[in-house]
């Protein structure tokens, strides 16, 4: 019995290989074998500081995550697209020098690093700052840059926001200490309970005034009485002033 093989055209192999090869599948592996850092790396950092201005403003991280693992990892990410920017505009013989020491903090970029998150402050400093701790970072990081696998350190992280952060308590202190509470609830809560208070003692005042306003306004029909008797009082002594005088025309001649 023959069985036929099937015919496996050039592509197919090539697409086959593309989709199994393990260095292809986007596996998130960030070790080296051999170390990046040359033992040399002190030198290229002070000779390039010693031909740099000492006040050249550059940028830094003031919120980026304090992490035991990957601190100085993020720190030499940040400083690598500083070296990167500065070999853009920088002349021929400072591109050397910059070439030297971003040849050290290369390996950083060779990791699937993620976008720069944006919550990240930066504020300014100078270059012989950055320089100095990338200097450190790699002083602290070489020892341990063949041993550890920095694939969790892709993406920076930023420190958590000092005004949503509450310390932490135990439950008996917890039980024991009550929160304050804040200023503004306390005088709603007081005015929720004046204001009953308030409305009785104005209702009072107003049943109690009510007697006196309604002896002294009167209604529309004692005031239109009022002025018909006053008007009759008033004719009422106009004749009796004119009867003597009357009386006394007709006793004259």
């Amino acid at each position: 019995m023959i069985v036929l093989a099937p015919a496996w055209s050039p592509t197919i192999s090539l697409l086959l290989l593309l989709l199994f090869s393990p260095g292809l599948c986007g596996t998130p592996d960030c070790s080296f074998r051999h170390s990046p850092i040359s033992s040399t790396f002190a030198d290229k950092i002070r000779k390039l500081s010693d031909y740099l201005l000492q006040d050249y403003p550059v940028t830094v991280a003031s919120n980026l995550l304090d992490d035991k693992f990957c601190g100085a990892f993020w720190r030499l990410v940040l400083a690598q697209r500083w070296m990167g920017q500065l070999k853009t505009v920088a002349g021929s013989q400072m591109q050397i020098l910059l070439e030297a020491v971003d040849t050290e903090i290369h390996f950083v970029t060779l990791c699937a690093l993620q976008p720069l998150p944006s919550c990240l402050r930066f504020v300014q400093t100078n270059i012989s700052h950055l320089l100095q701790d990338t200097s450190e970072q790699l002083v602290a990081l070489k020892p341990w840059i063949t041993r550890w696998n920095f694939s969790r350190c892709l993406e920076l992280q930023c420190q958590p926001d000092s005004s949503t952060l509450l310390p932490s308590m135990s439950p008996l202190a917890l039980g024991a200490t009550a929160l304050p509470a804040p200023q503004a609830s306390l005088l709603l809560l007081l005015l929720l309970l004046l204001l009953p208070v308030a409305l009785v003692l104005l209702a009072a005042a107003w049943c109690l005034d009510w007697p006196r306003r309604r002896r002294r306004t009167p209604y529309a029909g004692e005031q239109k009485r009022s002025r018909r008797s006053h008007h009759c009082g008033v004719a009422g002594h106009r004749a009796v002033r004119t009867e003597p005088v009357e009386a006394l025309s007709l006793l004259l001649p």
